[in-house]
């Protein structure tokens, strides 16, 4: 079973404190033992997660950080974090994990959608929102995820008024819900089935947002 250990968040809060390339490279077999531990979680993830959905693929980031344009140059994450996608067309949606000794959260939901899928969901919105609120509205939902987040437009988005009913979901660049993790939870035996039983509560939300992002504003089917 991939039960995330404490050796492996004791890794990232020693390379906090020494966020250098001399000391991660005498500490190679520890982020090495570290990273299998954290792939062999995912791999737990994803198959508990294919019990109650569909993943199309998964990914474990990289520890190392990339530095051009940021004015930190640490080389190192500090975090371990990984990203579950749902098969597509037809499922919309993802999924994110981030593991960390001072900040564990999950999030899923729509980071940045394109140009297209942000018409149909600002049309959506715009002709009824009644149902895009519904399924934020469901009880287990709000009980373990709260309320959506995500970055905002300062004002209204181009060709919506600042007055408009419904401008506090039209703003929404991300369409985000998160949760976060104590260092207990995460060291947990039940960590990837409790992650993947949260995961599962946003489903009425997806269920609409598959729905809207696969028919046009006329309701016709897109594929």
């Amino acid at each position: 079973m991939g039960l995330i250990k404490k050796d492996t968040l004791a890794f990232l809060e020693d390379i906090g404190k020494n966020n250098n390339r001399p000391w991660f490279a005498s500490n190679k077999e520890r982020y090495t033992v570290a990273q299998q531990n954290v792939k062999d979680f995912l791999a737990d993830l994803v198959f508990e997660m294919n019990k109650l959905d569909e993943i199309e693929r998964s990914k474990l980031f990289r520890i190392y950080r990339d530095v051009r344009f940021s004015k930190d140059k640490t080389p190192y994450n500090t975090h371990w974090s990984m990203s579950m996608s749902r098969v597509k067309p037809y499922l919309r949606g993802g999924y994110y994990v981030k593991i960390s000794p001072q900040s564990s959260f999950i999030a899923c939901g729509f980071w940045n959608p394109n140009p297209s899928d942000m018409a149909l969901i600002r049309g959506n919105i715009d002709q009824d929102d009644k149902r895009f609120r519904n399924a934020l509205a469901d009880k287990n939902l709000k009980v373990i995820f709260g309320t959506l987040q995500g970055a905002t437009v300062k004002t209204a988005p181009k060709g919506y008024s600042k007055d408009h009913p419904s401008i506090d979901l039209l703003r929404h660049k991300q369409f985000i819900l998160m949760k976060e993790f104590s260092n207990h939870q995460v060291l947990g035996k039940e960590f990837s089935k409790e992650v993947a039983k949260c995961f599962f509560a946003v489903r009425p939300f997806f269920n609409y947002m598959s729905d809207i992002l696969g028919h046009d504003l006329n309701g016709q089917a897109l594929y």
